[in-house]
């Protein structure tokens, strides 16, 4: 490792760019020393972007200004109440009368985004944030789209309750739990017989699901009896479940010399990874399904299956292997991505090439490095020169 120069001012509020963060793989900048070794052999990697540094694999969200409100492709706020003339009910009120709850769902698409493409940064597919190829995939009916729609529900729900526990909505607040069962005890020794009593900040989660149903269900209301508009609904709902029905209990004990005589508790959300990471197992298992005769219920595609549950992802059409780019269907395919040569899952260079085989690179990249901290307020980084070995898809 060689340090470059002296420079980069980083403020204490941002986090300082970390290479293994958001993407574990590929740098944003790569100064490539080109030492390839062509090679045809399977092997296994994590897989991120399809190109490096282009718009397609930034973390950014995508917006698109052609689709419909409601849609996950809508993250700005001004954009989505700009369309008020085409919105009727629950969104247009929203817009017209709580504008800051609008910057909320903005914000909760966003995480959801972000939360997708980490979920999905060793597949073929990535949650990648080029809208084009986003919106094409969001067109279809496939576990993918089933995965955005629960994902970024989720992701609306988890934001506006979030604001309302930290004050910053008038709208809501903590959740009240006068009229709340006491909570179950908590294990380990010293708390049996404890006295307990709601209290802290519990998030009120029930703001947040309802807002996030009123905004996000809009559009597939209208048209509620077509299968598409019902399969969307399902996985809305899906995803706000996997928020609600998994809310955690924390407690603080009170008392002198550190005895516990009494608990406060209070109810707080699972952290969103938590979320990401169950819905993701839903993802895995989820069903396809047909519309029923009657155009009104979905039936399960196969014999003896049991139907699906209101937490289960749900799909009605057969996804794309990914492999190669296609615009139709939103596929930008795996040829330049990182794979693991190594491992035998689906980061490995054998699922991720599709069978087309890996070559080795060798890239020299630039990292913060010997960051000091200078009173008041900044971070100042040298820039060092790190060499890594990559293997790529071909």
């Amino acid at each position: 490792m060689s340090c470059v120069s002296l420079q980069h001012s980083v403020s204490l509020n941002r986090d300082v760019p970390s290479l293994g963060a958001a993407y574990p793989c590929v740098p944003p900048k790569l100064e490539a020393t080109r030492n390839s070794r062509d090679r045809r052999d399977r092997g296994c990697c994590p897989a991120l972007g399809p190109s490096w540094g282009s718009s397609s694999s930034s973390s950014a969200p995508p917006t698109s200004s052609g689709s419909g409100v409601g849609s996950p492709l809508v993250m700005d706020p001004n954009s989505i109440c700009r369309k008020t003339k085409r919105l009727a009910g629950k969104q247009a009120e929203l817009c017209q009368l709580e504008p800051e709850i609008v910057q909320e769902v903005a914000k909760g698409t966003k995480l959801g985004v972000r939360e997708c493409q980490y979920q999905f940064r060793f597949r073929r597919w990535n949650c990648t944030s080029h809208s084009k190829y986003f919106g094409k995939i969001l067109q279809q009916d496939i576990r993918e789209t089933a995965f955005v729609y629960a994902i970024t529900a989720a992701g609306v729900s988890h934001a506006i309750t979030q604001a309302c526990s930290m004050g910053e909505l008038l709208q809501c607040g903590c959740e009240l739990t006068r009229s709340r069962a006491p909570p179950s005890p908590t294990a380990g020794p010293g708390t049996e017989g404890t006295a307990w009593e709601w209290g802290g900040c519990g998030d009120d989660v029930q703001f947040g699901y309802e807002k996030s149903q009123q905004f996000m269900d809009a559009k597939s209301k209208k048209g509620k009896n077509d299968i598409r508009a019902l399969i969307d609904l399902h996985n809305n709902e899906a995803g706000r479940l996997a928020v609600r029905s998994y809310m955690r209990t924390e407690c603080k004990c009170h008392g002198l010399s550190g005895s516990c005589t009494l608990r406060t508790c209070w109810r707080k959300m699972p952290h969103f990874r938590e979320v990401g990471d169950r819905l993701l197992e839903r993802f895995n298992g989820a069903f396809k399904v047909m519309g029923g005769n009657d155009g009104k219920t979905l039936i399960p595609v196969g014999d003896n299956i049991k139907p699906p549950d209101k937490q289960d992802l749900i799909y009605s059409a057969d996804s794309p292997d990914f492999c190669s780019a296609n615009r139709k269907t939103g596929s930008l395919g795996t040829r330049g991505r990182v794979c693991n040569s190594t491992a035998m899952d689906t980061s490995g260079c054998d699922l991720l090439c599709c069978g087309r085989g890996h070559r080795d690179e060798t890239v020299v990249l630039e990292e913060n490095c010997l960051c000091r901290f200078h009173w008041c307020c900044v971070v100042q980084c040298r820039k060092c020169s790190v060499r890594q070995e990559l293997s790529l898809c071909i």
